[in-house]
C-alpha cells in the first residue's frame, strides 16, 4: 500500500514528504529512497523507535518524531507531499487531524491517503470488534475516511481536487490462526478490545476474527492469503 501510495502522489527529490501516524515508517522509507526530506510522525514512542533503527539498518535519514496527528509540531505549508497509510484514519478527532493535513501541506502540495473502507474485509473486521466492543458514540468511525463522503466532508471545502481508487491488498500468513497471532499481538484496536474481555468473550472475540479472515482468504493450501480492499487518495490543498 505504502509503495503504490508513493506511486501516486509521486514526490520528486529534494521534495519534503511528512508520513503521519507513520508507525514503524514504512511510506518514509519509501519517499526517502526517492531522495526526499522526509519527516515521519507518530504518537507510540515505541513505533518512532522501530522506524529509527529500520532506516538506520538501511543506512537512510530521516526524522522520525514523537507526535500527535490531531496536533502536529510544523509551521503551517512545511511540506510538499503528506501521506498516511492506515494511520491518521484512527484520530478519535477526524476534523481536527483533517485540518492539520491540510495545514502543514503546501497550496498545490498534495496529501496520500491509503485507508480501510466500509466494506469488504474492513468493514467486516471492524464489525467484528464493534459486536464486542461498541466504539464510543462520540468518536466516528475510522471507515469515514474511506467514503467519498466521508473525504468530501473532512477536506472538499480546502482542495482543489480529491481522486480516490479502490485497490486491493493481498496479506500473507501462515495460516489463519497465525493471522489471528497477529493481529492480537500487533494490531492495537485488537489488544484493546481484548483488554475488555473475560476470558470466554475474548475466545469467541478471536474465533469471529478467524472467520473474516477466512471469508477473504484466496489460498487453498491451509495457508492465508488475504483480501484487503482498501481506499487510495490524493488530494490536492488549495
Amino acid at each position: 500500500m505504502a509503495e503504490a501510495l508513493c506511486e501516486a502522489v509521486d514526490p520528486h527529490p529534494g521534495q519534503r514528504v511528512l508520513d503521519v501516524a507513520c508507525g514503524s515508517g514504512t511510506a518514509a522509507l519509501i519517499a526517502e529512497r526517492r531522495y526526499c526530506d522526509v519527516t515521519g510522525l507518530d504518537y507510540v514512542p515505541g513505533l518512532i523507535e522501530r522506524a529509527k533503527t529500520r532506516a538506520r539498518a538501511n543506512g537512510q535519514e530521516i526524522d522520525f518524531q514523537v507526535g500527535d496527528a490531531q496536533d502536529m509540531p510544523f509551521p503551517d505549508d512545511s511540506f510538499d507531499a503528506v501521506l498516511s497509510v492506515y494511520g491518521v484514519q484512527f484520530a478519535p478527532d477526524q476534523e481536527r487531524a483533517a485540518r492539520e493535513l491540510l495545514r502543514v501541506c503546501k497550496p498545490g502540495g498534495k496529501i496520500g491517503l491509503a485507508g480501510p473502507i466500509p466494506d469488504g474485509w474492513s468493514g467486516d473486521w471492524f464489525a467484528a470488534h464493534a459486536q464486542y466492543v461498541p466504539p464510543p458514540p462520540d468518536v466516528p468511525s475510522p471507515l469515514r475516511w474511506g467514503t467519498d463522503d466521508g473525504l468530501e466532508e473532512l477536506l472538499g471545502a480546502s482542495t482543489r481536487s480529491i481522486e480516490s481508487d479502490r485497490r486491493t491488498a493481498l496479506q500473507y500468513y501462515r495460516s489463519i490462526d497465525h493471522a489471528v497471532d497477529v493481529f492480537n499481538t500487533y494490531f492495537g484496536p485488537t489488544i484493546q478490545a481484548l483488554k475488555m474481555l473475560d476470558t470466554d468473550s475474548q475466545e469467541r472475540f478471536r474465533t469471529d476474527l478467524g472467520h473474516v479472515f477466512d471469508r477473504y482468504n484466496r489460498a487453498t493450501d491451509g495457508t492465508a492469503i488475504v483480501e484487503n480492499q482498501y481506499l487510495q487518495t490524493v488530494a490536492t490543498p488549495v
